[in-house]
C-alpha cells in the first residue's frame, strides 16, 4: 500500500497491521508511485516463492 508523503515521494506500508504496535510496517520510500508499485509487486512475488 503505497502513501503519497508531503515531501511528494511515497513510502511503501505493509498490508497488514503490526500486532504490537498497531500501525503498518514501512517497507520503504520512494521517488514516484510507480517505483513503489513495482517493489509492492516484488515483495508479494517473494512472499509466494
Amino acid at each position: 500500500m503505497a502513501r503519497k508523503l508531503k515531501d511528494g515521494k511515497y513510502r511503501l506500508y505493509s498490508r497488514k497491521k503490526d500486532e504490537k504496535t498497531g500501525k503498518r510496517r514501512n517497507l520503504g520510500t520512494f521517488e514516484t508511485r510507480e517505483a513503489a508499485e513495482k517493489h509492492e509487486r516484488e515483495v508479494q512475488y517473494f512472499k509466494r516463492h
